[in-house]
Order: structure tokens, then sequence, then C-alpha cells
């Protein structure tokens, strides 16, 4: 029996967390009337300490994770000089994608609400959230006055432009500054593991976290958590088949049939396996049968995977808008636009750790002071949403790869088009 519950995924275990707690609370909501047991020993007591706890580990690895990563994350980039103009063209496409990414799911969410009804405000005391700020003050607060003193107070947009910077001198300087690269790598790696260690606990926390929010708000809560599953499966839906195709047609002249003919089964791996890092092989695979050359490939296909997160930048302007329009809070334009900016940099620190998307959304709920609470609520169904997500980045990936290839003409047409069919060789993946 123990060794049965060993073998229980992580992402499973946040599932049932997440399961258990919505009957408990429905549990103390229709038949539990004592409130001294309800109120104050389970909902102000235990599942407060529970869900607090656990958001407060969240946000204590924000600030490290997201510094070290984005550092490592630029620096690694200064393979782009040796390939010249292929490296730039992939990295500006990436980001491309990624702002479209949560820009079209800004949109869907402000049009579904998905977190109407839920009213969240009575579970927090305030909420300090930049609801204000003139564009101009947004641009400035960018630029860090004191980057210790960011880094101290969690003001991440300021952390992140200063990271990029420090990234961008470690590449430059790379030779003569092996000590501080070799230093940010092993903090990057001393995160990753500090991230593992703190994802164990989060069944527990999504446990509590529901159980107090659905104790207090019942049956209500449902509706509103099933329209933010449908925003993002939207999203992703129309990222992978409209936007990417599109892309595809306008840079390429390119048929998307042709591309998706070939690429299902790569699709259908990353949706099984839920890792962009694990697909890679298969990836690099079908792009060579796609006519691709393996030049282009080997260097598009993992920085993708390392940058490219689409999927995760939509379920992150879907949860901005789920948690704002949960807390009766109203974004301003400059405020969302503090959040694409965030989502598209939070991509290029988003690393290979199960949920460590969720870590990088509570650094876009910091950048504009909304409350991560709301991450509890959307916790337990991520795994199932991670799946597309795995999908769409890796389709992005591709399509990418694709048109770089394409306009630095590496890739055969002949063999795209299916009017030939490409030798079968063995590749070596990495290098």
């Amino acid at each position: 029996m123990l060794n049965k519950l060993k073998k229980i995924s992580l992402s499973n275990w946040i599932l049932i967390g997440m399961i258990l707690g919505i009957l408990v609370g429905f549990i103390l909501n229709f038949w539990v009337t004592d409130p001294f047991i309800k109120n104050i020993i389970l909902m102000d007591n235990v599942f407060y300490f529970g869900g607090t706890g656990f958001i407060r580990l969240m946000k204590m690895l924000v600030v490290p994770l997201v510094f070290c990563s984005i550092i490592v994350g630029v620096s690694s980039i200064s393979d782009i000089r040796k390939i010249g103009s292929i490296g730039g063209t992939t990295v500006l496409l990436y980001l491309l994608t990624t702002a479209l990414a949560v820009s079209i799911a800004l949109l869907i969410a402000g049009i579904i609400k998905p977190g109407v009804g839920l009213h969240m405000a009575s579970l927090i005391e305030q909420s300090n959230v930049t609801v204000n700020q003139t564009m101009t003050d947004t641009l400035l607060n960018m630029i860090p006055e004191n980057p210790i003193n960011s880094l101290a107070s969690g003001d991440m947009l300021p952390v992140i432009i200063f990271g990029v910077l420090i990234g961008i001198i470690l590449a430059k300087l790379k030779n003569e500054t092996q000590t501080f690269n070799k230093l940010f790598s092993e903090g990057n790696t001393i995160m990753m593991e500090m991230t593992s260690i703190v994802m164990k606990f989060a069944p527990i926390g999504v446990f509590c976290l529901m159980a107090r929010t659905f104790a207090g708000l019942g049956v209500d809560g449902l509706l509103p958590l099933s329209k933010y599953i449908l925003c993002v499966l939207i999203g992703l839906a129309i990222q992978g088949f409209i936007v990417y195709p599109t892309l595809l047609v306008i840079f390429t002249r390119l048929n998307p049939l042709k591309f998706f003919r070939k690429f299902t089964s790569v699709m259908f791996f990353a949706f099984s396996s839920s890792t962009s890092n694990a697909t890679i092989p298969l990836n690099l695979e079908k792009l060579s049968e796609l006519g691709v050359s393996r030049d282009v490939s080997s260097f598009t296909i993992p920085l993708g995977a390392t940058i490219n997160m689409d999927g995760t930048a939509i379920m992150q302007g879907c949860a901005v808008m789920f948690a704002a329009q949960a807390y009766g809070i109203d974004l301003t334009t400059s405020a969302l636009l503090t959040v694409v900016f965030t989502a598209v940099m939070a991509s290029i620190g988003t690393a290979g750790v199960p949920s460590v998307g969720l870590i990088t959304l509570t650094m876009v709920f910091n950048s504009i002071g909304l409350p991560v609470d709301a991450i509890g609520i959307i916790m337990g169904i991520d795994h199932i949403l991670d799946m597309f997500r795995t999908a769409v980045n890796v389709t992005g990936d591709a399509i990418c790869t694709i048109i770089v290839s394409f306009r630095s003409k590496s890739i055969d047409l002949d063999v795209f088009n299916g009017e030939k069919e490409i030798e079968k060789t063995e590749i070596e993946y990495f290098d």
C-alpha cells in the first residue's frame, strides 16, 4: 500500500489535494454549523496556517529563483553571436509569440470574465494593486534606482531589468567572468532544488486553500473555476491553431496542414509527458523529416524549450484576469501592459521544473500587486492544463524554427512539401 502511494506523482497528489479540499469545503459549508469548529479551529487556524504558509514559501522562492534564472538564461544566449542573424531572429520570434499569447489570454479572459462571481475580496484585508499608474510611471518603475532594495522588497520589474543587464554583460565578458557565471549557475541550481522541495508541500497547501475557499464560497465557486479552464483552453487553441499557422503562412507561404500532418505525434508526446525538455529529441527528428537543417534546429529548439513558453504565458494572462475579477479589481491599460512585459520576461527564466510556471505566476501577480492567494485555487487543476500548454509550447518552437530556417535558406522545401523523402540518418541530439 505504501509503495503504491509513493508511486503517485506530485501532480496527481496536487489534484487529489484539490479534490479533497473542495469536498471538505462543501462539508463545512453545508453540514458543519458549529462556528467554533468551522471558523475558529479550522478556517481561521488550521486551513489558514496551511494555505498561507505554503503561499509564503512560494513567495520566498520568487526573487532569487527568477533573478538567477534570468541571468543564466540571458547569459547562455551568447551563442547567438556565432550564428549571427539566426539567433537574433529566433529570439525576436520567440518573444513576439509569447507577447501575442499573453495578449490573447488577457483579451479572452476579459470577454469571458472567469473570476466574476467568485467573491474573494472578503478573504483578504486589502489589496495593493497597481491600477492608477500612468504609462510613464510604469516605464520609469522598470528602471531600478537601487537594485539591492528592489531585490529585498520583491519589486519584480526592476529585478528583471537588472537581471537581464547582468546576463548580457556576463555573455559579453564570458571568459573574464567565469567565477560570476559559475556563481549564478550554481545559485540557479540551488533554487531549482529548493523549488522542488517546496513543491512537495503543494498538496497540503492546495488542500488547505481549497477547503478554506469553498467552505466560504460553496457551489458558486465551481462555475468561475470551469470558466477559467475554458479561457485557458480557448487561448491555447487560438495560439496553436490560428496564430502559429498564420505566422507560418505570412513569413514562409508554406502549408500549415503539411506541418501538422507530420508534427501531430510530437504534440501528443508533449501532451503526455508535460515537459518541453523531454520532447527535444523527437522535435529535432520531426523537423529533420520536414527538411529543416540540423544546424538551425539544434540551436533553436533547445533555446525554445528554455525561453519560449507561450502556453505558460496564456495561463498567466488568464490567471491574472481571473484573480483581478475575483477580488473585484479593475486593471488599467498600464497594469495590463505590465502583465504582458512581465510574462514575456518570466518566460526567459522559466525552467524545466514541475509547476515552476506557478512560481513565475507569483512574480507576475507581484508585478502589479495582485493577491497571490488565488493561485491556490487554480493550482489543483494546473497539471491538466499543463499537458495542453506543453503541446502548444513545443509547437511554437517548431513553427519558429521553420520560419528561421526559411529566412536563412536552411530548409529543403521539397522535403517539407512531401515531394521527396529525406535520407534517414542517425541524429545526434546533444553535443
